[in-house]
């Protein structure tokens, strides 16, 4: 059972890179060369929303210093626009400007070719639901983990 469960997080990581390889590769065929993939990514989960760093860390599961570079960086190119918050100016919201605005509608239309390519002829829509729901389990169960060490069984080092 230990070699199934760690060939589950060996490919969840290798899919991950793999999917940021995709992207980068779609951002060079657009001719997009002043933004990474992560930050690709970030821009298209921040779609039409308007989100603050906190929303934005919880939603794509970002690691926080991570966000806020990548989003500087978003933002020194013109893709993402932030404004601080009025009522506590620590928040800042972030959105997308009209450059990051058509960068993202040009990733949904090669997403949605992506997902007609992967289900017209490699895995049948109903599978790729079983999958999506079998990772949603995956994801509670690490959940629970984290904010549960002790559930884990490890043992506390030895002084």
């Amino acid at each position: 059972m230990d070699h199934v469960y760690r060939e589950s997080f060996s490919l969840i990581e290798r899919l991950h890179r793999q999917f940021l390889d995709v992207l980068r590769s779609e951002l060079d065929r657009a001719g997009v060369d002043d933004i990474n993939n992560v930050q690709g990514l970030i821009l298209f989960n921040i779609g039409s929303d308007e989100l603050t760093v906190g929303e934005l860390t919880a939603r794509g599961y970002y690691l926080g210093t991570n966000v806020t570079y990548n989003l500087k960086k978003l933002v020194e190119n013109g893709y993402v626009e932030q404004e601080r918050s009025p009522r506590d100016r620590r928040s800042v919201r972030v959105r997308l400007s009209d450059k990051g605005k058509h960068l993202a509608e040009q990733l949904q239309v090669v997403f949605s070719a992506h997902a007609k390519t992967l289900v017209d002829g490699v895995m049948p829509v109903e599978e790729l639901q079983a999958l999506n729901k079998t990772l949603q389990t995956l994801e509670q169960f690490w959940t629970r983990a984290a904010s549960h060490p002790g559930s884990l069984q490890m043992k506390p080092k030895a002084a």
